[in-house]
């Protein structure tokens, strides 16, 4: 099978961004939360790129100090004036309805309307995103500026929605490995119509999938579809047995922007993903950011709390809360585009690379360095004031492959790109200078 690094110099960027983006496109309409039809629909429409699994767990069923809620589904959901015109229509957006409201059905004054109704006036067209998941309430969600127009009156108020008993559902793929150690990707599927947040993490994730299954792989990868925090903790807490078997793990999530990269480290601070990630950002020499770990964000504050505490970093562009279109109608498909996509897809499968390839090899001529020109590995003109960075790279896997520093440990010391590190193992292996440790 093709390896890894064939797949990233072979991958043509612009057919897999436009298909990344043009995916993004399809699922974009679709009115997804922590439950319900919506979730189900987009998971459905994964299956053409990766045969994902639906998993459904019943609404009560509870999971560690949470409870798997009821399941919310909704069909319509609208304000009308007098004259019967819809001013609020959840069919020209579904982030007109704040994600999880009841049932309601009754005219009300405007003023009372207002009570329920939820804008951002720094952005006045644009329409936020909020919901009420745990606690029972409705509202709308719109732009300021037509918050503005609606005149003193009486409004229709209508949310056909549903609140009762269901699942949870989730999806997984799974790519068996020669190990049955496994990397773990993750992303979220409970937002609505928001492209970035959501739908890039989606996206990357699925043809990342695609990508790995062409190949072949030394661990195993899990791809998790989950809805945010209630998803991850259902999985964690079905899967608590197997969970030993991750020792890699990535959360991708808000990778569509333009922006450059963010890492956020695992709680561990220097698992081998965090070192990974940021030595193949340093290596594409590409605009980022790596942060510590916090409590706050992404699934990974799930996968890192305490009594799991799993290797698992967040992989992003902007962070949440950083760019002004997070969470707001301006998430959309304008704000996302191919080629970052695609660019996003690159660094995964570098990553995936580096953990692939990280080995640690013993020299079997430790005492002084070995005389490498007679075997043609080195040059045979001496002198220069220079040493090729090629073969500086050689040097330092043979000074440190001692058994004790995996290749990833050399590259980030010398400063030499993994390609190149790993290259000069492989080149001292079949010379038969270094062996497996």
């Amino acid at each position: 099978m093709v390896k890894i690094a064939a797949l990233r110099e072979g991958l043509d960027a612009d057919r897999v961004g436009r298909q990344a983006y043009d995916l993004v496109a399809e699922l974009y309409p679709l009115c997804r939360s922590i439950t319900g039809d919506g979730v189900r629909e987009t998971l459905r429409r994964l299956k053409p790129h990766i045969d994902v699994t639906l998993h459904e767990v019943p609404s009560g069923t509870r999971v560690f100090d949470w409870t798997v809620p009821p399941e919310w589904n909704i069909r319509d959901a609208y304000v009308k004036n007098a004259a019967g015109d819809r001013v609020i229509d959840f069919h020209e957006s579904n982030l007109h309805v704040v994600g999880y409201s009841v049932p309601v059905r009754k005219r009300i004054s405007l003023a009372e309307l207002k009570e329920h109704v939820f804008t951002l006036p720094e952005h006045p067209d644009w329409i936020p995103h909020l919901t009420s998941y745990y606690r029972e309430a409705w509202g709308f969600c719109v732009s300021h500026r037509r918050l503005l127009a609606l005149e003193d009156g009486e409004y229709d108020v209508c949310i056909d929605s549903s609140l009762a008993p269901g699942h949870l559902t989730y999806g997984e793929y799974y790519l068996k490995g020669a190990s049955a150690d496994e990397v773990l990707v993750s992303c979220h599927v409970c937002h609505p119509s928001l492209c970035n947040d959501n739908l890039s993490g989606v996206a990357v994730a699925t043809f990342l999938a695609t990508h790995l299954g062409s190949v072949s792989l030394r661990y195993s990868y899990r791809f998790l579809f989950a809805p945010a925090m209630i998803g991850s903790l259902t999985w964690l807490w079905r899967n608590e047995p197997q969970v030993a078997r991750l020792k890699h793990g990535l959360v991708l999530a808000s990778i569509g922007d333009p922006g450059g990269y963010t890492y956020k480290k695992s709680r561990r601070g220097s698992a081998e993903i965090d070192r990974a990630v940021a030595l193949v950002l340093r290596d594409r020499g590409v605009p980022h950011r790596i942060e510590e770990f916090a409590p706050n964000g992404y699934d990974e504050r799930q996968f890192c709390s305490p009594g799991f505490n799993l290797p698992v970093g967040c992989l992003m562009r902007t962070a949440p809360g950083r760019y002004p279109e997070y969470h707001t109608s301006a998430d959309n498909l304008d704000l996302i585009r191919p080629e970052t996509l695609a660019d996003s897809l690159q660094t995964c499968l570098a990553v995936v690379d580096v953990l692939e390839g990280d080995r640690r090899y013993l020299s079997q001529n430790p005492k002084g360095e070995p005389q490498l020109s007679t075997r043609g590995l080195y040059r045979h003109v001496g002198g220069r004031a220079r040493v090729d960075l090629d073969e500086l790279a050689r040097l330092w896997v043979l000074n440190l492959s001692d058994g004790g520093h995996s290749l990833l440990e050399i590259a980030e010391r010398s400063g030499r790109p993994f390609d190149a590190v790993r290259a000069a193992a492989e080149t001292f292996l079949a010379a038969g200078l270094l062996k497996e440790a």
